[in-house]
């Protein structure tokens, strides 16, 4: 091997050995692949045109596809425990809302640490819920809805989205204050509840608003009332249940986005700055809207305002899920 041979080779070898030593993150930006976003429920509800919607600003922002995966099924439980596995860094994440603080109540052996094993990125929107029916049922308006329920009690039925999902919780908490109890019909998210309560398979169902506003609208489903202090824009005739079908009742479904705990500070820096982009951003704003939410304010939407928040849920809900005495499956 001739001197401009070796000099040649020993060249390649170093050059080799600096990229060898080189950290990953100079060599792939985050992100430099598309990044998987966990619904842990199924396709078709309010969580997943949340989750879509903002997947869809996000892309924007990063420059990588933001691919929704839906992960339904035990509550929310199954797909945030994979999201609790997977590896920090930033290629997995989650939108999922109030069932987060649920879980800790409904599942003995839950495994994972609703607050321990997350990176909390910040809140969404807080969502207001309906109360409806299907179509054909005879009630005109709330107060004749609620009379009919305590009527029927033994054999109406209501549908949820899973043990102590938004919908579920908002059904257990009106039933005790009107004294009732009536059978629950469970699916794997509000998409399954809503296309069966459209066919007339139950009766009734506390829904958010981002799942039946659309519906309400186009005649499918019968809107009786808000779970809101205040009435919601986008179903102005909506009177409030506080008003008076059940005083003081009141129940909203907050969603936020969350990571697998231990994310770089950089990428959970970029993570909530294109949170915060994807709030501003007019589609969303407008679809929210017309969905009968709004995003939350700018500093909601952080890791400093999310886990206090989760924390102080998780105690709240708590009393009521015990009280009620359900346990999820």
């Amino acid at each position: 091997m001739g001197i401009l041979s070796r000099r040649l080779s020993a060249g390649l070898l170093a050059a080799a050995a600096i990229l060898a030593l080189a950290p990953a993150s100079a060599q792939a930006p985050y992100p430099s692949k598309p990044i998987t976003l966990v619904v842990p429920a199924a396709a078709g509800g309010p969580t997943d045109t949340v989750a879509r919607l903002i997947a869809e600003s996000m892309t924007k922002t990063l420059g990588q596809t933001v691919v929704v995966e839906n992960v339904g099924g035990a509550g929310g439980t199954i797909g945030m425990a994979k999201v609790a596995r997977a590896a920090p860094d930033g290629y997995t994440i989650a939108v999922w809302h109030i069932a987060q603080a649920t879980a800790p109540a409904l599942y003995d052996g839950l495994k994972y640490d609703v607050v321990a094993d997350f990176d909390h990125l910040g809140r969404i929107t807080d969502v207001p819920m309906t109360l409806v029916a299907k179509k054909d049922l005879p009630a005109k308006d709330v107060n004749e809805l609620i009379a009919w329920m305590k009527a029927n009690q033994a054999k109406a039925t209501y549908g949820h989205a899973g043990i102590g999902s938004a919908s579920h919780l908002c059904m257990l908490m009106l039933m005790k204050q009107l004294g009732i109890q009536m059978e629950g019909v469970g699916y794997r998210g509000t998409g399954p509840a809503m296309n069966d309560l459209i066919a007339g398979q139950f009766d009734v169902m506390c829904d958010q608003t981002t799942n039946t506003t659309g519906h309400i609208k186009d005649g499918r489903i019968k809107g009786y009332a808000v779970t809101t202090k205040a009435r919601v824009p986008s179903v102005p005739d909506l009177p409030t249940l506080d008003s008076g079908a059940a005083p003081g009742f009141e129940v909203s479904a907050w969603h936020a986005l969350w990571a697998p705990k231990g994310l770089p500070k950089d990428v959970s820096d970029k993570l909530v700055a294109a949170l915060k982009v994807a709030l501003k951003d007019p589609k969303v704003v407008e679809r929210f809207n017309g969905l009968g939410t709004e995003p939350v304010i700018e500093a909601l939407a952080t890791p400093e305002a999310l886990k206090p928040h989760l924390e102080a849920e998780v105690k709240r809900w708590d009393g009521v899920i015990r009280a009620a005495g359900v346990k999820g499956n």
